[in-house]
C-alpha cells in the first residue's frame, strides 16, 4: 500500500522533488541554448494498422510512439501505455513544448486496445484531448489512485476505469493478461497547487509466460529490486532515459540509472522510452541514448532501439540502428 502525508500521496523512501540548485537551473533554462530540440522533424516509420491488430499469441510485440507512449502486445492482449498525441505537452494549445516529430498514427485510426494505462497525471503522460478521443471509442482505463477524476471530468464512464493502489491488481483478460501497479519514485500534479494528491506508479504485465515492465517516470529505489523478485525475470522493461538532470536526480532515471535500473529488476531487454519527442530537460535531445549506449556497453545490458513507429517482436531481431545520428549529419 501507498505512505501517505496527510491527505497526499509519499514517495517509498525519503525523496526530494523539489529543484536543487533552482536558481542555477532557472539560469541554465533561460540562457543555454545547447542543442534542446532537433533542426528538423524526427524520422517517423510508417505504421500499418494491420500490424497492431494481428498479435503473435506467444510473443511480446512492442510499438513505440515516442516519448513514452508505447503500444504493447503480450501475448495476443494489446495495451497502450501513457498515450499522448497532442502537439504540445502543455495545459493550453499555444504554448509549451512542442513534439519534435508528427503522431506515427492518426488517433482515430489506432485500434482500440484491450486497456489504456496511465503512470500518472503529468501533462507528458495524461493527456486530456487523446485520453477524450479514446474514451468516445469506448476505451478500458486502469490508472494510480485519484488520477480516476480527471477522468471522470473528461467524460471517461466509472465503470470504465479501475483505480489502484500500489501492488493492486487488475485482471484485463482472464487468463492472458494481468495487470500489478508497482511503486514508483516520482510525484504528481498538473499545476502550481494539488500536488502529490494522486498516486504515480509503474506496471507490471503478467502474460501467461512473458513479463513487461513499464517504468512510468521513477528515480532508483531498492523497490526495484523488490519488483524484479516478485514478478521477474522480465522479458521487457521500459525505463524512461530523458529529462534527467543532477538537479532532480530522484525523481528520474536518466541513462545511467536506467541500466541500474534494469538490472535491480532482473530484465532481459532494455527499451528507453520518455526521450525523442518533447523537449523537457536541460541536455542535447539526443543525450540521452547516446548516453546509455555507453552505459549498457559497461554492463553488457542488451537495448531494444527502434525508431519511431516501428515495430518488433521480442522473439525476432531487436532493433539496434543508431537512427537518431541521421538527423545530426
Amino acid at each position: 500500500m501507498t505512505a501517505r502525508a496527510g491527505d497526499r500521496f509519499a514517495n517509498p523512501v525519503a525523496t526530494d522533488v523539489m529543484l536543487r540548485d533552482h536558481g542555477g537551473v532557472i539560469w541554465r533554462f533561460l540562457f543555454e541554448r545547447g542543442e534542446r530540440e532537433p533542426a528538423r522533424p524526427l524520422p517517423v516509420q510508417p505504421l500499418s494498422v494491420a500490424s497492431l491488430v494481428a498479435p503473435p499469441l506467444d510473443d511480446v510485440r512492442v510499438t513505440w510512439f515516442g516519448h513514452s507512449s508505447v503500444w504493447l502486445d503480450v501475448e495476443g492482449s494489446s495495451v497502450l501505455c501513457d498515450p499522448v498525441w497532442s502537439e504540445r505537452s502543455s495545459p493550453v494549445s499555444f504554448a509549451g513544448p512542442r513534439r519534435f516529430h508528427p503522431p506515427a498514427i492518426p488517433l482515430d485510426q489506432l485500434p482500440l486496445p484491450d486497456v489504456v494505462l496511465i503512470s500518472h497525471d503529468h501533462f507528458d503522460h495524461l493527456d486530456e484531448t487523446t485520453i477524450r478521443t479514446l474514451a468516445s471509442r469506448g476505451a478500458r482505463f486502469v490508472v494510480p489512485l485519484g488520477v480516476g477524476r480527471w477522468l471522470a471530468a473528461w467524460g471517461v464512464a466509472a465503470d470504465h476505469v479501475d483505480e489502484l493502489d500500489w501492488w493492486q491488481q487488475r485482471v484485463i483478460a482472464p487468463g492472458r493478461l494481468t495487470v500489478v501497479a508497482t511503486p514508483a519514485r516520482h510525484f504528481s500534479g498538473r499545476g502550481l497547487f494539488g500536488r502529490n494528491r494522486t498516486l504515480w506508479t509503474s506496471y507490471t504485465l503478467l502474460g501467461p509466460t512473458r513479463r513487461v515492465y513499464f517504468g512510468g517516470d521513477s528515480g532508483l529505489f531498492d523497490g526495484l529490486r523488490e519488483i524484479g523478485e516478485k514478478f521477474g525475470p522480465f522479458d521487457l522493461d521500459l525505463l524512461e532515459i530523458g529529462a534527467y538532470d543532477p538537479a532532480w536526480g530522484d525523481i528520474h532515471l536518466g541513462p545511467v540509472g536506467a541500466v541500474t535500473a534494469h538490472q535491480m529488476l532482473g530484465g532481459k531487454v532494455l527499451l528507453p522510452i520518455h526521450w525523442g519527442t518533447f523537449n523537457l530537460g536541460l541536455h542535447a535531445w539526443y543525450a540521452p541514448p547516446e548516453e546509455l549506449l555507453v552505459a549498457a556497453t559497461e554492463k553488457n545490458v542488451q537495448l531494444a532501439l527502434p525508431r519511431i513507429g516501428a515495430s518488433f517482436a521480442l522473439a525476432g531481431e531487436i532493433p539496434r540502428e543508431l537512427w537518431w545520428r541521421a538527423v545530426l549529419k
